[in-house]
């Protein structure tokens, strides 16, 4: 338990902390915002390049684990999207925002630095590669053109909205990484010296800044009121997107035990952490804002009980 806790408490510890600062206005909400853009630009970018460059293509796109990741991912949106519609008899967009909250982890700030601290550099930057393909080529594209076409949106404007929406990914930063990192690796072009140390030193910084700004993120969010929501969503989230995951993997025996256990712990990462934004299209930031406030801090335990199970 010890050595459990040695290894989730400074993740948590960093992210307190930068709750702490915004709250006693030591450094402001806008900073952290700062931090959070130097993380998605500069420095998990070259996560993933370090990660993917100077290896084997097949090693650094495993198909079996973009295979089963979708594949539970996919599983859990639409078990998720169907059950909150039935329950709590919700419109389509609202139960879709549901399923995406419930089936896609933060995968750039939580969930590369748990598997950092785990693993170790070389699978978290591999698997946060994979992941990122997932959920932003797959999982928020499908769930906001369900939850478009149920609030009445004109098709013309779906299509512009997609057209935006392909064009923004196509200049994604972390998506430029992804490709540039397959380049590298198809055509074993290696980096130099130089190169690789400044990667290597941007890469070091990116899962403590990226902790740090969760923390001075999540400060202003208000759970109350929503709280029977925000306790579902999550709890689907920390538990059944990682055993899902888990189940999905059998299938692919091709993979290895190292990236079984960094596609669990991704999964076990509470949910996007542009949740709320996402939400805001929809009515639901505030409830989308409760349920990111609590998952992050559910997920002390059940990351806590993720690493138990795969240690």
């Amino acid at each position: 338990m010890l050595e459990i806790l040695s290894v989730t408490a400074p993740i948590f510890i960093l992210i307190g902390l930068g709750y702490v600062c915004v709250m006693t206005r030591l450094i402001s909400q806008d900073a952290t915002r700062g931090m959070g853009v130097f993380v998605i630009t500069i420095a998990l970018p070259a996560l993933i390049v370090r990660g993917m460059a100077n290896k084997p293509l097949a090693d650094s796109m495993d198909v079996d684990f973009l295979g089963g990741y979708a594949l539970a991912s996919l599983l859990l949106f639409v078990l998720g999207m169907l059950a909150y519609r039935w329950l709590r008899r919700a419109n389509l967009a609202e139960s879709s925002m549901a399923g995406l909250g419930m089936s896609s982890a933060n995968s750039g700030f939580i969930g590369v630095s748990i598997c950092a601290m785990v693993l170790g550099t070389e699978p978290a930057s591999r698997a946060v590669a994979m992941t990122i393909l997932v959920e932003s080529m797959l999982m928020i594209p499908l769930a906001m053109a369900i939850a478009d076409s149920a609030s009445g949106q004109e098709d013309a404007g779906q299509l512009k909205r997609l057209a935006l929406t392909a064009k923004r990914l196509m200049r994604s930063p972390l998506l430029i990484a992804i490709c540039l990192g397959l380049f590298l690796a198809a055509f074993r072009i290696p980096l130099p010296g130089v190169a690789l140390r400044v990667i290597d030193m941007l890469a070091m910084a990116a899962a403590p800044v990226a902790l740090f700004a969760v923390g001075g993120n999540l400060h202003g969010l208000r759970p109350r009121g929503m709280l029977g929501d925000a306790a579902a969503i999550s709890l689907a989230k920390l538990i059944l997107h990682p055993a899902l995951t888990a189940l999905a993997f059998v299938l692919f025996p091709g993979m290895t035990p190292e990236m079984r256990q960094a596609g669990v712990l991704f999964a076990a990462a509470p949910m996007l952490s542009i949740y709320p934004i996402l939400g805001m299209r929809y009515g639901i930031e505030a409830r989308a804002s409760a349920t990111l406030l609590l998952g992050t801090v559910l997920s002390f335990i059940t990351i806590s009980a993720a690493i138990a199970l795969i240690s």
